[in-house]
C-alpha cells in the first residue's frame, strides 16, 4: 500500500452518501426494467419509473451538494487523466439526470401519468404526441442507456485501475 493512503483526503460524508445511494438507485432501476422485460407483470415497470424519478430528484440534490461541498484535492496523476476523470464524472451526472427526464417525457407524451410508489402521480403536463413519445423512447433506450452503461463501466474500470494497478488507494476516498 502506498504511503499516500494515510493522508488521502476523503470526500465529505454527504458526497459519499450521495455517491453510493445513486449507485444503488441506478442498480435497482436497472433490475426493475430487467424484471419487467422478463416477467409478465406491470408491477416492475411502475417500480422502474418510481425508482427512475427518485434517481432524478436524488441527482438534482447531488448536484446541489456537489456545488456547495468542497471536493478533496485531486490525487497526483497526469493532467490528461485528471481531465478525463472530470469529463467522465460530468458525463455521468448529465446522463443520470437526462435518462429519467427522457423516460418521464416518453410517458407523458405517450399520455401516461407517472405514478410514484402509489404516493402521488406526475400528471400528463404536455399535449400527448406519439411522435415525441417515440423520440423520447428512442433517446431513453437507444442512446442514453448504452451511454450510461459505457460511462459506468469506465468509472468502475478507472476505480479498479487506481486500486489494483496504481495502488494509490483512491477508492478509500469514497468509502
Amino acid at each position: 500500500m502506498s504511503n499516500t493512503s494515510s493522508h488521502l483526503s476523503k470526500w465529505s460524508v454527504s458526497s459519499r452518501i450521495f455517491h453510493w445511494i445513486s449507485a444503488v438507485l441506478l442498480l435497482v432501476t436497472w433490475v426493475m426494467i430487467f424484471l419487467y422485460d422478463n416477467l409478465d407483470s406491470n408491477l416492475y415497470i411502475g417500480l422502474h419509473k418510481s425508482f427512475g424519478i427518485s434517481l432524478l430528484f436524488w441527482m438534482i440534490a447531488r448536484v446541489i451538494n456537489r456545488v456547495v461541498t468542497k471536493a478533496p484535492p485531486p490525487i497526483s496523476m497526469p493532467k490528461w487523466q485528471l481531465l478525463l476523470s472530470k469529463l467522465s464524472h460530468f458525463g455521468l451526472y448529465a446522463l443520470l439526470i437526462a435518462m429519467p427526464m427522457a423516460g418521464l417525457l416518453m410517458s407523458v407524451y405517450g399520455g401516461r401519468p407517472v405514478d410514484i410508489f402509489g404516493l402521488f402521480q406526475i400528471p400528463v403536463f404536455v399535449t400527448p404526441d406519439r411522435g415525441l413519445a417515440r423520440f423520447y423512447n428512442d433517446l431513453h433506450t437507444e442512446i442514453i442507456w448504452p451511454t450510461i452503461i459505457a460511462f459506468t463501466l469506465i468509472h468502475i474500470a478507472a476505480a479498479l485501475y487506481h486500486q489494483f494497478v496504481k495502488k494509490d488507494n483512491l477508492m478509500a476516498r469514497m468509502k
